[in-house]
């Protein structure tokens, strides 16, 4: 050390020789290596490999994948506003975004689109990823595509000025029953907190007086959109979540405004996909008493990461502090073995029975907290658990179910059937309400799907299809009332199969709620 240097100028300067060294590598390489390298890919491949000895969460993007990366969460991109499916090489279009740019020039569902501009893309082998990159474009431009219409003879063509698309957070809001509303959140993006607000006032319109919040599957996203959802369920001045890191001193979120639904009672659905912004949501809830959580324990990411542009456009997101529920809990499971062991997780809670038998999970006293109204016991240190857990059920899947979905069998026999039936069941069934309460599979439907599958090479497998035959007509039934009528439709029509939401609706139709001490304003 320097005679009067500190030991953080000794750090530094200790630093300064290390990123020498690495420079001096890399000129090495430049001047005298036998064959040409790239320096460009060393030093990315360099910059993964040193975040990779860091957390699961801290990452590298490179400079062409940073807008797609941080397109879901800032909630819209430049399109024409379709939806759409591969049926046997041709693009079909399954649903058309209210108010978008396709819709106003007259494109429906049920559309096939034959050519973009010059370009035949029916018939050829194209994939998603070739259609999106013909139909998107920057705001304001302009492209012509050319359809094939059931009944017309002639191709149609239309001229779709491209637009603002609007990427939705909230998949489903409808009514369960004449008092419980339900929710279905994708994500926290930028436009979260306004789709939730629209939501619940939604429902409250139409008599909503309890409420199921869905997170599952949503893997988070914003801290702020957390911090904002968390605040329509919570009275003023409730810390909802605070973050610490070793250069980041304690930051807090408190709940502000009057909040949308601080009254009634609620329930947090969540399962082991259910990640980051979904457990400071639940989390907050939990901890505070304001709402039962149901369903199995969540993903255990309680890292916060921030995005820092480098100077080609590329993007480092670097994890800069862990943050804490309410109640003190760090929800982030252990790490220490590496990214592979770390995503490994979800197969050892299978194989092990966590996500099948509560008491397969091992609560040590170390992590028990308490909750801050009741004193009720949470624990912390691998994820937000449930107060009332709900194990997957197995009993009516198959190998020729998951065939039949895996190979596209049965998305694509309803695209066929709707292409020959939509008319017809949109003027029998003007509602999703009629189409759930009057339509059903029939036998012959089952017939055509089997033979579609066969087609396919998906063999029958009688004693499997029986197995799974519950399944597959209600997944039937909403995947038609997908295209029919809202992409969120599929879960009105779906959910009975979901058990824990089953469990909610149960919770809630027989006024359990007390039983579990859970704060009713």
């Amino acid at each position: 050390m320097l005679i009067g240097a500190t030991k953080l100028e000794a750090q530094i300067t200790q630093e300064q020789i290390e990123f020498q060294k690495f420079g001096g590598v890399i000129d090495l390489i430049d001047n005298f290596y036998m064959d040409s390298a790239k320096t460009s890919d060393l030093i990315e491949n360099a910059i993964v490999d040193v975040l990779e000895h860091l957390d699961p969460h801290s990452v590298y993007i490179p400079k062409k994948e940073v807008e797609a990366t941080n397109e879901p969460l800032i909630g819209n991109f430049d399109g024409v506003g379709i939806q759409f499916n591969l049926l046997n090489d041709t693009v079909v279009v399954a649903n058309v975004i209210p108010g978008g740019p396709s819709e106003k020039v007259g494109v429906v569902a049920g559309d096939k689109i034959i050519r973009v501009n010059d370009t035949l893309i029916s018939g050829v082998k194209i994939a998603n990823s070739g259609v999106m990159s013909k139909l998107r474009g920057l705001k304001g431009t302009k492209v012509v595509v050319s359809i094939l219409r059931r009944g017309e003879k002639k191709l149609l063509e239309f001229t779709i000025t491209r637009d603002k698309i609007p990427l939705y957070s909230v998949d489903a809001a409808y009514m369960v029953d004449s008092k419980i509303g339900y929710i279905k959140l994708n994500k926290f993006s930028s436009t979260t907190v306004d789709e939730v607000h629209a939501a619940i006032d939604k429902l409250k319109s139409k008599g909503m007086k309890d409420l199921i919040f869905d997170l599952e599957n949503n893997g988070g996203g914003y801290l702020n959109a957390a911090v904002g959802i968390a605040d329509e369920f919570l009275t003023n001045d409730k810390l909802i979540v605070y973050t610490q890191g070793f250069h980041q001193s304690r930051q807090t979120f408190l709940s502000g405004n009057k909040g949308l639904f601080e009254n009634g009672n609620l329930i947090v659905l969540i399962n082991e996909s259910s990640a980051s912004a979904s457990e400071i949501v639940s989390g907050a809830l939990q901890d505070w008493d304001r709402a039962l959580v149901v369903g199995r324990n969540s993903f255990g990411k309680g890292l916060v990461q921030k995005p820092y542009p480098l100077s080609d456009g590329s993007q480092v997101r670097l994890t800069v502090a862990q943050y804490f529920t309410p109640s003190g809990r760090c929800i982030q499971r252990p790490y220490d073995h590496g990214k592979k062991d770390y995503y490994s997780e979800f197969e050892r809670r299978y194989t092990s029975g966590r996500l099948m038998y509560m008491d397969s999970i091992k609560l040590p006293d170390s992590l028990m907290f308490k909750t801050l109204v009741n004193d009720r016991k949470v624990y912390g240190g691998g994820g937000i658990l449930p107060d009332i857990f709900v194990g997957i059920d197995t009993s009516e899947t198959s190998e020729y179910y998951g065939n039949m979905i895996r190979k596209g069998v049965m998305n694509n026999y309803v695209l066929r059937y709707l292409d020959d039936n939509r008319k017809s069941l949109l003027a029998t069934y003007p509602t999703v309400v009629d189409f759930k309460n009057k339509f059903q599979v029939t036998q012959e439907m089952i017939d055509d799907l089997v033979k579609a599958g066969e087609a396919d090479e998906v063999k029958l497998n009688k004693e499997q299809l029986q197995k799974s035959e519950r399944l597959i007509k209600i997944n039937m039934r909403g995947l038609i009332a997908r295209s029919l009528y809202e992409a969120g439709d599929f879960y009105y029509m779906t959910n009975e199969l979901n058990d824990t939401y089953m469990r909610a609706v149960k919770v809630l139709q027989e006024n359990q709620m007390k039983d579990f001490k859970v704060q009713h304003y």
